[in-house]
């Protein structure tokens, strides 16, 4: 009879809970005897989660002051780091990446990845924290010498699967590999249409600056309408300066509240080009009809004029007439959101990721 496979899950870091940490969730749901390894976890964070009771195995970085607040400004060690963990005696490693996590050294293991992302810092938006990285010489040296770092780590890397046909592109223009597409799970049944429905407009996110919350502040301080900010981030206080008093910075929210939030709103905004967006689609599962800036997993997730509306130019402008049209051409069928909205559901996740993991192992 033969030992079950060890398996090893490997993630950059666990700083807070948001999209990638859920989806870590879910996989260990398929796969609760994996070992955990990760850069950085702030354990405080994890309360009541899957991860309280568990073992995490951290690298050396964790021991640095502060380094769970400002994990992001030891990216110039993070890809020594990474390759530090002991990964012998693991039949599979998975990496859960969007920065280094690819990096780790497999020892003869089968090495696949759930790629979210790669790495937006190196490969796009140059944001840390909110603060342009800059086009210094010592910047363009680093970034080439980590970019051909990542390229080997790819290079290494058995199969890819990742979270949207648009982070695919990415993945084949960045690594020349394929991705097997499997969209992050989605806890659609924490959600429900509230009736009646509010007035207000709705955002979550980390407020960091690839997400363009101040557009959207921006847009509705001209237009009037009410709106809520769910999440926290470095942003946050430049945002409030320019707000008008129309906008409501709620801060952390937990489950239940986020879920009456959305169940009870008029309409959800998103001006980020998403990997994917869970929150858009979570608005849908809450019966919210969705007004999105039209690039990246937001078109894989909403039908326009049936579950939302699109936006083509990130600047308040353009997000001012999407409002207006989706005010004037209100007619959306709750039923159609959430019946969309199922097709990303968990269950469907976890037979994926389970068919992705399982169909190398031996007979």
């Amino acid at each position: 009879m033969k030992s079950e496979p060890r398996l090893a899950f490997v993630t950059d870091a666990l700083p807070v809970i948001g999209g990638a940490e859920k989806t870590l969730f879910a996989a260990l749901e398929c796969f609760p005897k994996a070992d955990i390894f990760t850069l950085i976890y702030n354990k405080e964070a994890f309360i009541n989660t899957p991860l309280e009771n568990r073992r995490v195995f951290t690298s050396y970085l964790d021991k640095f002051p502060l380094a769970r607040k400002y994990y992001r400004l030891l990216l110039p060690l993070m890809p020594h780091a990474i390759e530090q963990f002991d990964l012998r005696g693991y039949d599979i490693v998975v990496s859960f990446n969007y920065a280094v996590a690819n990096g780790a050294k497999a020892n003869g293991a089968k090495h696949f990845s759930y790629t979210h992302t790669p790495m937006r810092y190196a490969w796009g938006d140059l944001n840390i924290n909110g603060r342009k990285l800059g086009t210094s010489f010592l910047v363009k040296q680093y970034l080439q010498s980590f970019r051909g770092w990542d390229k080997a780590a790819a290079s290494r890397i058995h199969k890819f699967a990742t979270i949207s046909n648009s982070i695919a592109n990415r993945i084949q223009s960045t690594y020349q590999r394929e991705a097997r597409i499997i969209y992050p799970p989605v806890e659609i049944e924490r959600f429900q249409q509230l009736t009646p429905r509010g007035n207000y407009y709705v955002t979550l996110s980390r407020l960091v600056a690839h997400k363009r919350i101040d557009l959207i502040v921006k847009a509705f301080s001209r237009s009037k309408y009410p709106l809520v900010v769910i999440g926290e981030g470095p942003e946050l206080s430049r945002l409030q300066h320019y707000a008008e008093s129309n906008i409501y910075f709620k801060g952390y929210q937990s489950d239940a509240a986020v879920a009456d939030l959305l169940g009870s709103a008029r309409g959800f905004i998103c001006a980020a080009e998403e990997d994917f967006g869970i929150a858009i689609v979570e608005a849908q599962a809450a019966g919210c009809p969705v007004i999105a800036y039209g690039r990246g997993g937001a078109l894989e997730t909403v039908f326009e004029g049936v579950t939302g509306t699109f936006f083509f130019e990130q600047s308040p402008d353009a997000l001012s007439e999407a409002i207006e049209k989706f005010e004037h051409n209100f007619h959306y069928c709750y039923s159609d959101l959430i019946n969309n909205a199922r097709h990303f559901n968990k269950a469907n996740f976890k037979d994926k990721f389970v068919a992705f993991v399982n169909e190398s192992l031996p007979l």
